[in-house]
């Protein structure tokens, strides 16, 4: 079976943009609330940071669940690892995550300023400075006949979108307004030369669900 590239649970604002401007160590999203866009996912009972028992079920749940399903490799940009700019300053920096990171694969962040790879718990991070295609083949020999999941941001899927590369789609977009930042469209109607699209609404009410696959 093919392995597929898919964009899963990548949340945007109304206005199309994956994170705002200004993003640094305390704010991975910039001038964005991240608290505001991922709610729908951290109601949900598989929200894997929830606390408490409980959460929802339904729809959204199931998108949240389904997050790691049959995922062998993730794909992602610089800037969602890190905020640093330019060369690396600090090598002991080691991404947002922790000792745990939520990935449980290989994991190849795209940047011009190469580093040494490393592991936390089972995650392993590459670092690659190559086209999307080469990127993609990296990632699916990583992943040993699973899918590849392209985790973002906005810039990094549109680099793959515009390389043809992406088999499927699915992004939260949220009634709030970012104004400026990273992204990922005008409009979802960009894509429909290339790809169905269904458009479902959240139960919780606070994002609406697009889901894309190629034609």
């Amino acid at each position: 079976m093919a392995q597929l590239l898919r964009v899963q649970n990548f949340n945007v604002s109304q206005d199309g943009f994956g994170a705002g401007e200004h993003q640094s160590l305390e704010r991975p999203f910039g001038d964005a609330d991240p608290g505001a866009m991922f709610a729908w996912a951290g109601a949900t009972a598989s929200w894997p940071n929830r606390t408490d028992p409980g959460g929802s079920h339904g729809l959204d749940d199931y998108l949240t669940r389904d997050f790691r399903n049959n995922i062998g490799a993730e794909i992602m940009g610089r800037n969602k690892f890190s905020p640093q700019r330019g060369p690396w300053q600090d090598h002991e920096w080691q991404g947002w995550w922790g000792d745990e990171p939520p990935f449980h694969t290989p994991v190849f962040v795209m940047t011009h300023h190469l580093r040494p790879s490393f592991s936390l718990s089972d995650t392993t991070f590459h670092f690659v400075d190559d086209e999307p295609a080469a990127v993609l083949e990296r990632a699916r020999e990583a992943a040993q006949g699973k899918d590849v999941r392209l985790g973002g941001g906005a810039s990094v899927i549109r680099q793959f979108l515009d390389a043809d590369l992406v088999d499927t789609l699915h992004v939260a977009v949220s009634s709030t307004k970012i104004g400026a930042g990273s992204r990922l469209w005008e409009s979802p109607d960009e894509l429909l030369d290339r790809f169905h699209l269904d458009v479902v609404p959240s139960p919780s009410g606070a994002v609406t669900h697009h889901l894309f696959w190629r034609k």
